[in-house]
């Protein structure tokens, strides 16, 4: 039984070719349905967020057979051709634990030592046990994971400073308004990094909040709680003229705001500055609307830059995070050859 990992993130491929592997929420439990019946996988995880999409994975046959049959399978699943071959990465074995261990602990995220990646991982390994989809050698390396990253947050200093996409998205909005005292921003889509990205921005200064979602109760019940007003999805762009922050991170399968529905919407403002973060996938904003005059647009990609600033303290903090890392997956390896069951 080897464990294998196959996938694509933002240091592999751009937003606008992960977007077409991405999986919405609802649609995990039956994807690993539907690859577990294809008969060549014992165990599986599918972890689907902004940033990745991974396959973790356990396989009775060789790798040379099931790191094809995984790619295949990605590329039916998701109606598309096969992915790019520089796009999509690999690792078996004790590597594939090392990266599972790695992203666990922010250290493969866009936001060196970011931490909702963790809980991202928990949500996709929890659903996946609870389909019957995981057996004893992903239950060891998932529970292992948690651990590893636990550890590295209380003995290593990885994450000190800004460690979330959410922070970041507020540090490139305060230099595009030299601070955010007196702006009013909009969340469309009541989701976790909405909300995220939502509070830093109020934490730092800005005046008033917006939140629209599809399920307007959700929409109330977040509006209530960051001191905000819930208005109903289809009702959003009455409130336009006045809003210089815009959040969008919604699950629709089309774009939310595109180039002809803001340049209509722009004629009702005045000639002050528009930030829109798409911190979708896929996304909810045409990147089309870049060229606008006045209109300033972050996808997942662009936060990147900013992000890299704040690696520049934490790197010696990588290299006790990678030993750590090591020294527990030769830990789970030994836990693994131990507990296996006798041969008949």
């Amino acid at each position: 039984m080897t464990p294998l990992v196959l996938g694509l993130s933002h240091h592999t491929a751009p937003v606008e070719i992960r977007e077409r592997f991405a999986f919405a929420e609802s649609d995990v439990a039956p994807a690993l349905t539907r690859l577990r019946q294809r008969g060549f996988i014992s165990e599986a995880v599918l972890l689907s967020t902004c940033n990745r999409v991974e396959l973790y994975a356990v396989s009775p046959r060789p790798v040379v057979e099931t790191l094809p049959a995984l790619r295949e399978f990605l590329a039916i699943d998701r109606q598309q051709v096969m992915p790019p071959p520089e796009g999509i990465y690999s690792h078996a074995g004790p590597q594939g634990f090392e990266h599972l261990f790695r992203v666990a602990c922010g250290l493969d995220s866009l936001v060196l030592g970011e931490t909702e990646i963790l809980g991202q991982l928990k949500k996709a390994y929890d659903l996946a046990l609870a389909g019957g989809h995981t057996g004893r050698v992903l239950n060891k390396a998932f529970q292992r994971a948690f651990s590893v990253a636990k550890k590295i947050r209380s003995e290593t200093g990885i994450q000190r400073g800004n460690t979330s996409v959410a922070s970041v998205a507020v540090d490139l909005a305060e230099r595009i308004f030299d601070g955010l005292k007196n702006r009013d921003v909009m969340v469309i889509g009541a989701g976790e990094m909405s909300e995220k990205t939502a509070r830093a921005l109020l934490s730092r200064g800005a005046r008033s909040l917006f939140v629209s979602n599809r399920s307007h109760d959700r929409a109330v019940t977040l509006a209530a709680e960051l001191g905000g007003k819930a208005i109903h999805f289809d009702e959003w762009e009455h409130e336009f003229p006045r809003i210089d922050i815009v959040i969008s991170s919604t699950s629709a399968p089309h774009y939310v705001l595109d180039r002809p529905r803001l340049e209509r919407l722009l004629r009702t403002r005045s000639s002050r500055s528009l930030l829109l973060i798409d911190i979708a996938v896929p996304r909810d904003i045409d990147p089309a609307v870049k060229n606008m005059e006045g209109v300033f647009l972050a996808d997942v990609d662009d936060l990147q830059a900013v992000a890299e600033e704040h690696l520049r303290g934490r790197r010696e903090e990588v290299i006790r995070c990678e030993a750590l890392i090591r020294e527990q997956v030769t830990i789970l390896l030994s836990g693994l050859a131990g507990s296996r069951p006798p041969s008949a």
